[in-house]
């Protein structure tokens, strides 16, 4: 890959990883909930559902979902009713007491649980696999080996997000946990950030 189109990827990739959507939703909610060092864990889920839609694109199965009207309102609608059910419970959430703040994060936020619900998170959303549709073919050239080009690929979106999400969104909501520690706070926040999840299901949802 050359030089001048590596920059432009990098260029791409930190303007798309810095618009707000339901991945950074995620990462700062797990931010307020166990800590800036734990919610990496949630990265980690985010940046395994990319990988899976750039596989996806890559093996041409992308072009068949775009094309496909019903696989993709599948896609669609899972998505959707999934951020929604995020949302609703993060709302009905009962704040924790101050004491068993630690152990209840513990609880409810397993490192396990918040690699899964990022992967979930990122991958119930069809209109990425859309995007990288239009967007891989910017910067992969079929007359150059193909593998090499998908490795810088990967290695640029993937680091660029994993920045941004736990360098910026994450490190975002740092000042605010000082609020989780009382009942109020923590309701203040979880219907916040609550109500984002189920404002992006309804993005997803409505706008095609």
């Amino acid at each position: 890959m050359a030089p001048a189109i590596w920059l432009s990827l990098l260029a791409a990739s930190i303007v798309i990883c810095i618009t707000p959507g339901a991945g950074a939703i995620n990462t700062m909610s797990n931010s307020l909930a166990v800590g800036w060092r734990r919610s990496i864990w949630g990265v980690f889920g985010q940046e395994l559902a990319l990988l899976v839609h750039i596989a996806i694109v890559a093996a041409g199965v992308g072009v068949l979902v775009a094309n496909s009207p019903v696989l993709f309102n599948v896609i669609r609608y899972s998505g959707s009713a999934y951020l929604l059910y995020l949302g609703l419970r993060l709302i009905f959430t009962k704040p924790q007491p101050p004491a068993a703040d630690a152990e209840g994060a513990a609880m409810s936020a397993t490192r396990i649980a918040m690699l899964r619900r990022g992967f979930w998170v990122n991958l119930l959303n069809p209109k990425a696999i859309v995007f990288f549709l239009a967007f891989i073919p910017q910067f992969i050239s079929a007359d150059a080996p193909l593998m090499p080009q998908y490795l810088i690929l990967i290695a640029t979106t993937v680091g660029v997000d994993v920045i941004v999400m736990w360098g910026f969104f994450a490190v975002v909501a740092r000042p605010f946990r000082r609020y989780t520690a009382t009942a109020r706070g923590q309701r203040v926040l979880n219907a916040i950030f609550g109500s984002l999840f189920v404002g992006v299901a309804a993005l997803l949802l409505f706008l095609h």
